[in-house]
């Protein structure tokens, strides 16, 4: 009788816990998908600050996204050739719909990620000059984009990020890049003199497809400067990231619990970022295998990774993640994002012939047949009116995100712990208002007073970020952006091929969908 009165008490025991753990489940999912989405809006709601109700708990606005872009991909005319600077009405009509219906401030949901969305400019500029660390990255960034970027300095926030920043921003200060550009100009020849022998084989002229070319020069650059080794040494590391870059930007982000179930895109994922994990171990144990005294940008993130046993690891992050995590960040943002822009520029260069005479006017003037360096770039104004001009048409990176980590205020808008905020970086730096009738045409003249004197708000121009969290690399772009296009334009006449088309497409960063084709011929 004992035993089966034990036995009953265990079973009832069993059943509660079962209903107790059932019961916090229900609580969690409640709360997260439901109480807290609500909260955040209801809050902003109350502040005049409205959006499109989420279809679904789960999905939120992903539906309705999904619909307007078919829409508009329907509407688009597939026969116009023409090349015209506001695709952002292409890539993000959601956002440009949702602006003219709700206002410059407006909030909407990726599953159940609540975005509040800010084009309104003086919102905008009290953010870009904000240096509260209440503002970080978000956690979707470091969950559903966690394969390509992990706790790199690209998503983290708080003391990890100082950490990080504190490692690798002295590492790109422009004195130490300076000391790089010999390294850039002799990649850049190498790439231009297999150039010149297609343009010979091919009877003076040639067509090529410079993004391919651009992606592994701006890659053997950023690994010479940064890790000791060139690109054939990084190689499958950069394909693999590439690979995933491109399969994750297929999916959505914010539907909770997706990124593990296992569909034919995350199982390419999870594979990829064990590739990748396995082949950075390799250049690291190389290093550390060698003893090497190189004082790189490698070197100071191994030291700042030993540094975290040291102070008994309060960061709460191994030392293989931070250091698998911060090459990986470094590879993709140190190479993908200037390729791209290289590509941008060229192509912008080739449709407008008369900016090109004078860029390689002024490059030819700077130089006088000495070797490009530091100082010639420094004084190439047209040319840096032409970078500025392509990074505000074409901006690599498409937002500036923020994750509220406590309630904070910007302007009349009191921004809720919790709340994701986004900043359409091409929408603000294409704005009429701001940058005049001309903002969706190419015209370089209007940085010929700097930044500061090129539109109404110098916050309105933002390619590389804004606040404390911009990027660390942007000298270090500059400045390579500016020896690739000085030496191509001083060797090369080029223009757009007839079989270029013009269709910006999104893959994480905004990039040409299928290349910039060029007609090369050697000066």
């Amino acid at each position: 009788m004992e035993s089966e009165l034990g036995a009953g008490s265990t079973t009832a025991v069993m059943v509660l816990s079962i209903a107790l753990l059932l019961f916090l489940i229900s609580l969690h999912l409640f709360e997260s998908l439901l109480w807290k989405p609500e909260r955040l809006r209801s809050k902003l709601r109350k502040q005049g600050i409205d959006g499109p109700s989420p279809s679904s708990s789960l999905f939120g606005n992903l539906s309705e996204i999904k619909n307007i872009r078919a829409l508009t991909s329907q509407t688009k005319n597939t026969e116009d050739d023409s090349i015209t600077h506001n695709w952002t009405s292409n890539l993000f009509p959601h956002l440009e719909l949702w602006r003219n219906r709700y206002g410059r401030n407006f909030v909407y949901s990726s599953g159940t990620i609540q975005i509040l969305c800010i084009t309104e400019m003086e919102t905008v500029k009290e953010m870009s000059l904000s240096t509260s660390l209440s503002l970080g990255k978000p956690d979707h960034l470091s969950k559903d984009r966690g394969p390509l970027l992990g706790l790199g300095i690209l998503a983290s926030s708080g003391p990890i990020w100082v950490h990080q920043r504190k490692i690798i921003a002295p590492q790109l200060y422009l004195d130490k890049v300076k000391g790089m550009t010999s390294l850039m100009v002799e990649s850049t020849n190498s790439m231009l003199r297999s150039w010149e022998t297609k343009v010979v084989n091919d009877g003076g002229q040639s067509e090529v497809n410079v993004d391919g070319d651009f992606r592994a020069l701006s890659a053997d650059i950023i690994s010479k400067a940064c890790f000791g080794s060139n690109y054939l040494e990084g190689k499958e590391i950069f394909q693999k990231l590439r690979a995933l870059q491109v399969v994750m930007s297929k999916g959505s982000i914010g539907i909770p619990g997706f990124r593990y179930v296992p569909t034919k895109n995350n199982r390419e994922i999870w594979k990829l970022e064990k590739e990748i994990k396995s082949k950075v171990l390799e250049v690291v144990n190389q290093r550390i295998e060698h003893s090497s005294h190189e004082q790189d940008l490698l070197q100071m993130i191994l030291e700042g990774a030993k540094n975290l046993d040291e102070d008994n690891n309060s960061l709460n992050i191994s030392r293989d993640k931070f250091v698998v995590d911060n090459c990986k960040n470094i590879y993709f943002a140190g190479h993908e994002t200037t390729a791209i822009t290289a590509s941008w520029c060229l192509m912008l260069l080739a449709a407008h012939p008369d900016w090109q005479v004078r860029v390689r006017s002024e490059v030819l003037q700077c130089c006088q047949d000495r070797p490009i360096n530091a100082d010639a770039i420094k004084n190439m104004k047209m040319l840096t009116m032409v970078v500025q001009e392509t990074l505000r048409l074409y901006p690599p990176a498409v937002f500036v995100t923020r994750q509220a980590m406590e309630d904070i205020k910007f302007k009349n808008i009191m921004i809720p712990k919790g709340m994701n905020v986004q900043i359409p970086i091409p929408i603000v730096q294409q704005d009429v208002d701001l940058w005049g009738p001309d903002a969706h045409l190419f015209n370089p003249q209007r940085f010929d007073n700097g930044i500061l004197r090129a539109c109404k708000n110098p916050q309105a121009y933002m390619p590389f970020g804004v606040g404390p969290r911009v990027c660390v690399g942007q000298n270090f772009a500059m400045v390579e952006l500016k020896v690739i296009v000085s030496l191509v334009v001083s060797r090369f006449e080029f223009s757009l091929s007839p079989s270029y088309k013009h269709s910006p497409a999104f893959r994480l960063v905004v990039e040409p969908e299928n290349g910039v084709i060029l007609h090369l011929r050697k000066l």
